[in-house]
């Protein structure tokens, strides 16, 4: 069997439509979505992932800022600016691009974003809200998995579903999410034993840590959905994700591709995210 590709840059091109849509209706009333973008240091890939962002919005009717910052900006510089975007009634949502550099307190950071405008869901009053499913704004990488499950209309309800990775920014919370949508739940990290023994019964996979071809054919229960987050570089520098997608494609049901899988979709639930709380100001300000 050849595994069914769920593509992302399709899927993002349908919701992104909506979004601009929805952008071109607030901005008819007066209020355009707005999100602004630090950038702390010159990291290439930062600067790539923020200047796709930074696109996004412009293609899709969103109005965004871009500031960056040298590496040596300090920790009370960064926290003084996003202090003064809290309170810019033109920003509705602000993102911090990671990671930042060392002298910075991450969370401390993330913390100084009001809650309101946390698009990328990563403040502790979002993260502790997607435990009882109520979250004002999701993770966007998770966020977009679920959509990505949902566009196949893959009965997640009932299902076996191992996760590969637990960092703050997917793992965790997308664990928080599928349980919520009725499945149950393995969270696997690197002292996990024997990771093909979760694996091969797992109905949906998602690999999100980073490593090339750390899920292999054999790995794969047949008829599987496998969601790969990981972005890698072969040994050839070619892009690859954590799954070895040449072989598990024909064990797999479903099947994301990197690039073009989910990548295009975390910048399009940013967009999401963004005309959510846009929506949410406005309806705050009208009560």
């Amino acid at each position: 069997m050849t595994a069914n590709l769920i593509d992302g840059n399709d899927l993002a091109k349908k919701i992104r439509s909506e979004v601009a849509a929805r952008s071109a209706v607030l901005t008819a009333r007066g209020h355009q979505p707005g999100l602004a973008v630090i950038l702390v240091g010159e990291d290439p890939a930062s600067q790539v992932y923020v200047r796709n962002k930074i696109k996004a919005c412009k293609d899709n009717g969103l109005y965004s800022s871009f500031e960056h910052y040298p590496y040596d900006l300090t920790e009370a510089q960064l926290v003084a600016r996003i202090d003064d975007l809290n309170k810019n009634p033109k920003i509705h949502g602000i993102l911090v691009q990671l990671p930042l550099p060392k002298h910075i307190d991450t969370h401390k950071v993330i913390e100084a974003i009001a809650v309101e405008k946390d698009v990328d869901g990563f403040h502790l009053s979002n993260a502790g809200a997607l435990m009882t499913g109520a979250a004002l704004f999701r993770p966007c990488t998770p966020y977009g998995c679920i959509k990505m499950l949902e566009s196949i209309s893959f009965p997640l309800q009932g299902t076996y579903a191992v996760i590969i990775g637990t960092s703050n920014i997917v793992g965790k919370p997308m664990a928080m999410m599928m349980l919520h949508a009725g499945a149950t739940v393995t969270l696997c990290n690197s002292k996990t034993r024997d990771l093909g023994s979760h694996t091969r019964k797992a109905d949906v996979i998602i690999a999100a840590v980073g490593r090339p071809n750390i899920v292999t054919a054999d790995m794969v229960k047949p008829g599987a959905a496998v969601i790969d987050v990981g972005i890698n570089r072969d040994n050839a520098g070619k892009l690859c994700g954590d799954v070895d997608f040449p072989r598990v494609k024909d064990v797999a049901g479903w099947i994301t591709p990197v690039p073009g899988g989910v990548g295009p979709m975390t910048i399009t639930m940013l967009l999401v995210n963004t005309i959510e709380a846009t929506e949410n100001a406005l309806r705050k300000a009208t009560k």
